[in-house]
Order: C-alpha cells, then sequence, then structure tokens
C-alpha cells in the first residue's frame, strides 16, 4: 500500500493503480468547471447528476477536452479526502441501469463513457468512490437534460447562458479523423499497407493517367494528395488505416476489432484480436468466418433447391468498413463480430446518426453529416466502402434478391450500434410472398420483415393499412402473421402439378438436368429426385419401377451410364462423349 497526496492508501500493483493517481491528481486541483466532488454519503438526486451531466460536457467542449468528471464519495472541503458513497451500491447492473436511465434524457441518447468504481483506504477504512466519466458535447450541439441546457459559474451549477450556447452552436462539427495525431510521423505508418492503398486507390479510380500519377509520387505526397498527411504530420485516419501495430500506443486508446465464436448457449468457443492498420484487417476477420453453403426452396414449383453462401460477401465486408468508418473513436471501446450458427452481429461503439433504418431506406434519404469524414472519404478512395449515402440500402437490397431476412439494427445499447445478418430462412412464407413479388421496394420488404420476426406491432397504422391492402399480412395489429394466401396458391399449383401425369421426355430432362448440376447420382438420389413429381395415381412399387424404366432407357440411349458394376454402390454418370446438342431425349 502507497499513500497518495490526499493520505488515502491503495495498493500500487493494483490494475486499477493509475485510475487512483487520477483521482489523487484530480482531487489536488479542487474544483472547476469541468471536475465537480460531491460527498454523496448516501444516496444523491438523480436528477441533480443529470443536471451535472449536461453541465460538465458543455463546459468539456468549451475548453476543448474530450470529457470532464463527477466524482462522489469526496469531501467537499478545499482539503478533499474520501468519505465514502452508497449511491447505486449492491448489484453492477445498478450502474449500468442508471447509464440507460441517464441517457434517456440526455441529447441524442448521450451517458456516462465510464462509472469507475474505487475503494481507497482513509484513516485504516475503506471508503467507496464513484467517477463519473462524462463526454464532452458534440461539435455545435449543446448537452442538455430533459430538454435544458446547464453549465457552470465558478464551482456554482447554472442554467447555461446564452453566450455559450451560441459558442458550441456556432462551431463546425470537429471531424476526429482529420485530426493530426500527436507524435506519429511517415516512420509510423505500415509500407505494406500504404503500398496496398496505392493499389486499391488506382483499382478504384481505374484511370490510366491516374495510375501513372500515383506511379511518380512519393508516399508521403500521396498520402498528402487524399488529405491523410498535413506537412508530413499524420491524421487519426491515416494511423487508423495504415499505422504500424507496434506504434498503435500513439493512440489514446489503441484502436481493435475482435472476431468471436459464440455457442448457442452465448460461451465464447474462440477468438482473435485484430490491430492497425485496419485497410486489411476486414480480409483477415473473412478469412475467420464460417460461410457454408446454404440450400433452400424459394417456392414450391422448383425442381432443385436453390444454393448460396451463407453469407454475401460483399454485404460482410461493408458492413464491417462501415463500422470501421462510422465509430465514435473518443469513446475507445472494441468493434466486435461476433458470429453464431446462423448469424453474424457487427457491434461497434457510437450513435446510429440517422436515428432510425427506416429513414435510410427511403428513397430520397440524405445524410446530414458523418462522424469522421476524412476517413469515410478516404475508405471509399481505396474501394473498402460504396458511397455513404447508398451502402445500407444496397445490404438490404442483398438480402431481399436472395429472398433473405433482413438485417436487424439494435440501437437500444446506448453509444453502441449492433447490426445482425441472417443465413438462413426464417418463414417460409416470407420467402413466397418475396419471391412472388419481386416488384415490393425495400420499405415494404423490411414491415413484412417485421412481421416474420414477430415486431408487426410496432408498425404505422398507415403502413399496416398498406400490408393489408394488397393481402400480404393478416391477423390483428398486436398478433399479425404473413398471408398465406401466396403459398396457397403455390400448394395448389403443386398439387395439380402432381397429379399430371407427365410424358417421359420430361423426366428424362430432370435427370440429365440433375447429372450436370451434381455429376453423378445413386439411384435413391434419383429416386428422391422424381418421386413427389410422378403422379400420385402410381403406388410406390410402381414409382420404383418407373425409376428404373427411365434410368435404363437413357442407358441403352447412350447418354448415361453407371461408374462401377456393382450395383450396390455404383453412380449413374452422363456419357464422357455425349453431345448434349446434338442428343437429345426421345420418348
Amino acid at each position: 500500500m502507497i499513500k497518495s497526496m490526499h493520505s488515502f492508501e491503495y495498493d500500487k500493483t493494483s490494475a486499477k493503480a493509475e485510475l487512483y493517481e487520477q483521482l489523487s491528481e484530480l482531487m489536488e486541483r479542487w474544483e472547476h468547471e469541468i471536475v465537480e466532488f460531491k460527498e454523496a454519503k448516501g444516496q444523491y438526486s438523480e436528477d441533480k447528476i443529470g443536471q451535472y451531466f449536461s453541465a460538465i460536457s458543455n463546459e468539456a467542449n468549451l475548453k476543448n477536452q474530450q470529457y470532464g468528471w463527477l466524482i462522489l464519495g469526496v469531501s467537499e472541503q478545499k482539503d478533499k479526502y474520501p468519505v465514502g458513497t452508497s449511491f447505486k451500491q449492491g448489484s453492477p447492473s445498478l450502474l449500468e441501469k442508471f447509464k440507460y436511465e441517464i441517457s434517456r434524457e440526455t441529447t441524442d441518447g448521450m451517458t456516462f463513457l465510464d462509472i469507475i468504481e474505487l475503494y481507497p483506504v482513509y484513516k485504516g477504512e475503506r471508503k467507496r468512490v464513484l467517477m463519473f466519466k462524462i463526454p464532452a458535447a458534440v461539435a455545435g450541439i449543446p448537452t442538455e437534460w430533459k430538454t435544458r441546457y446547464y453549465a457552470r459559474n465558478g464551482e456554482s451549477l447554472v442554467p447555461m447562458q446564452q453566450y455559450k450556447i451560441d459558442a458550441i452552436r456556432n462551431q463546425q462539427r470537429r471531424d476526429w479523423s482529420r485530426q493530426i495525431l500527436p507524435g506519429a510521423n511517415m516512420s509510423h505508418l505500415d509500407k505494406d499497407a500504404v503500398a496496398f492503398a496505392r493499389e486499391k486507390y488506382k483499382e478504384k479510380m481505374n484511370k490510366i493517367h491516374i495510375s501513372e500519377e500515383v506511379d511518380g509520387l512519393t508516399d508521403e505526397e500521396f498520402l498528402t494528395k487524399l488529405k491523410l498527411v498535413s506537412d508530413g504530420r499524420i491524421t487519426n485516419a491515416a494511423m487508423l488505416l495504415l499505422g504500424n501495430a507496434e506504434y498503435d500506443n500513439l493512440f489514446e486508446s489503441a484502436p481493435s476489432v475482435m472476431w468471436r465464436l459464440i455457442e448457442a448457449d452465448g460461451t465464447v468457443k474462440d477468438y482473435e484480436i485484430f490491430g492497425i492498420p485496419f485497410l486489411t484487417v476486414t480480409n483477415k476477420i473473412f478469412s475467420r468466418i464460417r460461410n457454408l453453403t446454404y440450400r433452400y426452396m424459394p417456392n414450391q414449383l422448383s425442381l432443385f433447391p436453390k444454393e448460396t453462401q451463407q453469407y454475401d460477401t460483399w454485404l460482410l465486408r461493408e458492413l464491417m468498413n462501415n463500422c470501421i468508418a462510422h465509430s465514435n473513436y473518443l469513446l475507445g471501446g472494441r468493434i466486435y463480430i461476433n458470429e453464431e450458427n446462423d448469424c453474424v452481429s457487427v457491434v461497434n461503439p457510437g450513435d446510429f446518426l440517422p436515428q432510425k433504418v427506416e429513414t435510410v431506406l427511403q428513397k430520397t434519404y440524405n445524410p446530414p453529416f458523418y462522424r469522421n469524414q476524412l476517413l469515410a472519404d478516404a475508405m471509399v478512395k481505396f474501394h473498402m466502402i460504396d458511397t455513404a449515402t447508398s451502402g445500407i440500402k444496397k445490404v438490404y437490397r442483398i438480402q431481399k434478391e436472395k429472398f433473405f431476412p433482413m438485417p436487424d439494427y439494435d440501437l437500444t445499447t446506448a453509444n453502441q450500434v449492433s447490426v445482425k445478418v441472417y443465413g438462413k430462412v426464417l418463414d417460409d412464407r416470407y420467402t413466397y410472398i418475396l419471391f412472388e413479388h419481386p416488384e415490393l421496394d425495400l420499405e415494404t420488404v423490411f414491415l413484412l420483415d417485421q412481421v416474420q420476426k414477430g415486431h408487426g406491432q410496432n408498425i404505422p397504422k398507415n403502413a399496416l393499412a398498406l400490408l393489408r391492402k394488397h393481402n400480404l399480412v393478416e391477423g390483428r395489429a398486436n398478433s399479425l402473421y404473413l398471408s398465406a394466401e401466396v403459398s396457397k396458391t403455390i400448394e395448389e399449383e403443386a398439387t395439380y402439378i402432381k397429379n399430371k401425369a407427365f410424358d417421359d421426355q420430361y423426366y428424362k430432362d430432370l435427370i440429365i438436368q440433375y447429372l450436370k448440376k451434381y455429376g453423378k447420382a445413386q439411384k435413391k438420389d434419383i429416386r428422391d429426385l422424381l418421386w413427389d413429381k410422378l403422379p400420385d395415381v402410381l403406388d410406390d412399387k410402381k414409382k420404383n419401377s418407373k425409376t428404373s424404366t427411365l434410368l435404363t432407357s437413357l442407358r441403352v440411349k447412350g447418354l448415361i451410364t453407371t461408374d462401377s458394376p456393382n450395383q450396390q454402390t455404383s453412380y449413374w454418370v452422363l456419357v464422357n462423349d455425349a453431345d448434349d446438342s446434338n442428343k437429345t431425349c426421345k420418348k
């Protein structure tokens, strides 16, 4: 144990030793506009904490600081010492819940960057101290609490003066990615990453004169041209995309991405952490994700199941790179790629600037601004993300064209955006509707997706009326389900086909198509292929006999043969020299 300058003791070997030192330094400064101490020995007014949140956030912005502090459990006298607080003491979930409660009444759902619980020893007794880390107001937007702005006047908490409100409102939004990273220079960049960036830039531009111009530039000149370097100084964006991993300590909080493989019971089976340079990180993560072949029937009239990868390659890369482009790096934290059995979730720190995904899907949507404009611009030029206004729409469009569920955006956790992509069909009726109605726009498909996931009660009345008008949904507003009319129509057509006897030409063509597609098949595979398509008037014995007759006929015509004389283990295959252009099946 060692003593701090303010007579409390702590374990210097503790993982929180630096936090105890920081507490000591803050206590030494006495109070000012962005640090406030309260004894709060018992409970303390949550509304008052909200007012201090607003005030300290606004003052931190005006003093060009990233955050400020509200500290409970410390004396309010000039010679400060720990007194202890019982505010929200007990389960750790109480403090997490409190972070959420604060976010409900602040601008854009802002909340504490962190709540740190310390136990310094004072006069032989452990005293509980809570340190609330409060983010600075976003440039151009004062932080409010319950629709009111607060500020500090010396040590006092006061309504925010108009000149301070105007000072923040008149600010231009500060672009974190454009800011210079102190201490960084060209030697701190990864040469391989810079070389790769050159190639991706030339690939994106796809113009001969641009390629020649880039080849004639030094690395510094090339990056200066893209505004990633200024007078030899490295921007945050340049270090994030192209930095050497050995120098990630130049960031206040080193950015990273973690891939996790999560079992059905929630346990993490495997994981890997990736650091800078982020230019190539998505390729490394994508190599870890299991992207299996998924087979499904988009409608009941399909002869063969549709085959597709569970996850579209472009889609996953776009979502991962979008997280890199739009994360709030001032919050610290890490980007997570969580892989489960049939879905992948991408989670990043920050808030979803459009507020609702429905807004993005509107045809006329234009984003108000980008959090990391320089970073986003560079990523577009390096062919990492699509143009910022169309990427999310394209993600939804890809899932629609596969007849798969729409991605789920979870915005319920403060300062966190999570998007889940599904790699399988959830409801056959949804798949059938999309197959039968390719003209449906993304907004309508989004609503149908909400119904299949049991969220139909959240659909606005006017949108619900439109779905009913087109017979796409049924049921009461609080228990909606997708219409069975489409699937009934398909089933009726299928029933008609099953009872209609086709000529042998039809069945022989099916066998040839199957062998062309899969290369070989045992008799049981052919039997499975034809069974439901043979007329129901035939019993099982006659269907089996019919299958044998069709195979024999094709063999006699020289179109197929077996690869082994053993009938139990042999496969039917196409004759190697069969020319489909001049050999046709005849009755």
